[in-house]
Formats: C-alpha cells, structure tokens, sequence
C-alpha cells in the first residue's frame, strides 16, 4: 500500500512507539469489553445529503482516481479521504481515539503488523464477514483480519511478494551470470545467495551484496512460521530460527552488507553510487528504486527468493464501531478491496493486490516495468504470490520486538556494540516484556 512503495517497508523496520505501548494499550481496550453503544455503535444511520463517508489513509494507497469516480458515479453516497504521511503519524492517533471511544473515520486503514492487536481489541470493530466474498483473499491475508472466533475485522488491501531485484552491470562486471533465469537458479536458497555474494565481494571487494542487514533479516524472518512469539503468543524470541538470522547478518556475512540503514540518507545514495548488487523485491520496492537510482545502473529482477516464498508488507481496512454509517462502511470497504480495484492499483502505483482473482488478471499479470528491461513484473510477482508457504506468525507484540531486533542489528553494523553485546541488550529488552 502506497508506493508501497516508499513506506511499507519503512513502516515494517523502523521504530515506532515505546516497546509494547501498543499492545497494552489495545490489550486494555479489549479487556474493557466495549458493548456497542460504548464503541459508538449506529451503524444503520444513513449519510445525509451533503455528507460524505470518510476514510484515513496513510502513504499512498493509489485511492484517489478510485474515490473521485465512484463520488461521479450513481452511488447514494459520496466519500472523502484523508490521507496523512505515513503510518508513525497516524498509529498514535488511531491507537488513541479507539481508546477514547470517538473521534475515528468511518474505515481506517492499519499497517498489517498491528493487526494481531487489533484483533485482540475486535470489539471494538465491526464484523465485515460476507460469505459473498469468501475465498477473494489469498488464506493467509485473509486470516490476518479474522479472530480466532471467525469475525473478519479487516479487508486486506495489499500484499508484498518478494523477489529479487539486482544490478545486471555489476553482476556482468564480478564475472557473474546476469540473465534473469541464470540469476534465478543461482539464488535458490540462502546458502546459495550468501555463497554467491561471497563470489561477488570478492571480484568487487568495495561493493556490498546486499542494500541492509536489517532488510535480509527481514526477508529472511518472512519465512519463519514462530519468529518472536508461540502460537499462544507466548514471547519466546531466543529461538533457533531467530539466532541463525542474527548470526548470518551480524557475523557470518557482516562484510556483503551496506551496513547502512534502512530508508536513510546513506541508504538512498547507496542506489547511485554502486552500493550494492541486489535488494529484496516486494513488489512495492520497484518504486524506491526508480526514485532512488534515478536511471544509474541496469536493473532487472529474478523469479525467485531464496528459500522458496516470502511476503513483506500489507495492509487492511476495518470499520471502527464508532461509526455512524457502519453498512455504508462495510459497502465502500468491500467496493475498494475488489480484485478490479486492486488490479488497476498495481499498475498506477505499484501495490501488489493481495486477491486471488487478481493474481491472474491480465492488467496484472502482462505489466512490464521499464525498470527493469521490460521484464514480466507482474507475472513474476504473481508467481513469488503464489510462492509463498509460510507466513509469520504475529502475536500482539511482534511489531515491537520486530523493531527491537532491527536495533540490535543497527547496533552491530555501526560498531556500538559486539553481535554478543547486542544479542544480549535484545534479549533483556524484550524478556522485560
């Protein structure tokens, strides 16, 4: 959702609120067990002439060419967005107001990361089941808006299957296979893309493999079932899985990173200056690099990631019982969550839909990005869509400890601190939880 661009994945890594301010605050709005007159519930009242259902957004969600044609088309009524800057600006708010009890749009849009949260505060939502549209989302989209109990809290808007995104002139430069199915077979798991990168800095010692440590952490967290919490939400975030993440990124392979920071300014001109010779692709990723490499080198992307599937980013509407016009609501939701929607989204903006029907539609799967040599990008991110096996699971306070373990990451690659020295700050941060 947005440029996905831009934010999702600045959204996913970078930190937010103090650790698990969130999920208590939601926590005890669930706890209170807010009836719906208490959530501000009415929602059979009708809008008004001169009304207009509202909806929050926040990056760019490709909603605006969308709004203006259904407020021109034959509806009975009219919607108007706000839109604010980026989803550290608006969770405090949205986090806020729910715990008030008022003050919330008609749909808000939430950062797919807090929705277990949510979740646990449904109450405070309003049930969007529609056995019309069972089986639009891809499963597990569609489970990460539904309670344990079935309600379905929020409609998935976006997904972010991955690839891999890469300098096909570096590539040729270390003496490396630079075509798209060559590259394909050389990165088909882990070990293969660390033993290929090895080849790499070797032949081009002054350029790093990979954009961040944060992010191949990330990418490769995307395919753990368990990462930080049990499936009873249990925090247990000194697991295998976990430590063989830390120890590829903070040991084993420190010297193919940038060691730059996400989304900061040395990451950024890292795009033009040769930094790196690959990037984890979400499909939301095409953006960044064409405002970041502003035409320096010769991209391409590959259908693959290693290890097989992994997803990074995706967000979901929901209807805040507070609101006045929860069946209108639920109608406009429904409306801009459809696979036609989200098809024409991905080639506007580049947010990959997170529908089934979408997957195959032929505005989807015949875009070519001129990027990278006009190479099948939808098809390819259809393909990593229907990759993915795995899905992390995320309890209430996997956003926090997800930001907790990008610091200790942060730490390591800007020499404050030795991998053991903030392998241990993590632990004790978290096990404080």
């Amino acid at each position: 959702m947005f440029n996905w661009s831009l934010e999702a994945g600045r959204r996913a890594l970078r930190r937010g609120l103090a650790l698990s301010a969130t999920a208590v605050l939601l926590t005890g709005l669930a706890a209170c067990g807010n009836s719906d007159d208490e959530a501000g519930s009415g929602g059979s009242a009708k809008l008004g002439e001169g009304d207009a259902l509202t909806i929050t957004t926040f990056g760019e969600y490709g909603y605006d060419k969308l709004i203006d044609e259904w407020n021109a088309g034959d509806h009975d009524f009219d919607v108007k967005q706000r839109k604010i800057g980026d989803w550290d600006d608006w969770k405090p708010e949205l986090t806020t107001k729910l715990q008030a009890g008022s003050g919330l749009p008609d749909v808000v849009a939430i950062e797919g990361d807090l929705m277990p949260a949510i979740l646990q505060a449904s109450d405070s939502f309003v049930d969007l089941s529609d056995s019309s549209l069972d089986g639009r989302w891809l499963d597990f989209k569609a489970e990460g808006g539904t309670t344990k109990d079935g309600k379905m809290i929020g409609y998935a808007t976006d997904s972010g299957p991955e690839a891999v995104c890469y300098r096909k002139d570096l590539f040729a430069k270390a003496g490396l296979p630079s075509d798209r199915d060559s590259v394909a077979k050389m990165l088909t798991t882990w070990d293969d893309y660390f033993a290929t990168g090895d080849k790499f800095h070797k032949a081009l010692p002054k350029t790093a493999w990979y954009d961040a440590s944060g992010a191949i952490a990330q990418a490769m967290l995307n395919q753990v079932e368990f990462p930080f919490e049990t499936a009873d939400d249990e925090i247990k975030a000194d697991n295998p899985d976990v430590q063989r993440i830390w120890k590829a990124v903070t040991q084993d392979h420190l010297d193919l990173s940038t060691k730059n920071k996400l989304w900061k300014a040395d990451w950024t001109a890292s795009f033009k200056d040769d930094g790196f010779a690959t990037i984890m692709c979400p499909g939301w990723m095409r953006a960044n690099i064409e405002q970041n490499a502003g035409g320096t080198g010769t991209w391409d992307v590959a259908d693959v990631f290693p290890g097989g599937g992994g997803n990074w980013g995706g967000s979901y509407l929901a209807v805040p019982k507070q609101s006045k016009h929860q069946d209108q609501a639920k109608e406009f939701a429904a409306w801009i969550t459809a696979p036609e929607q989200t098809a024409r989204i991905f080639t506007e903006v580049g947010n990959f839909p997170s529908q089934v029907k979408a997957l195959d539609d032929p505005a989807v799967v015949n875009f070519k990005a001129k990027l990278f040599g006009d190479a099948p990008y939808g098809q390819i991110m259809s393909d990593r869509a229907k990759a993915i096996t795995v899905q992390p699971h995320k309890g209430p306070h996997y956003q926090d400890i997800s930001s907790e373990f990008q610091a200790a990451i942060e730490r390591v690659d800007e020499g404050s601190a030795s991998p053991a020295e903030s392998w241990k700050q993590f632990l004790d941060t978290v096990n404080a939880l």
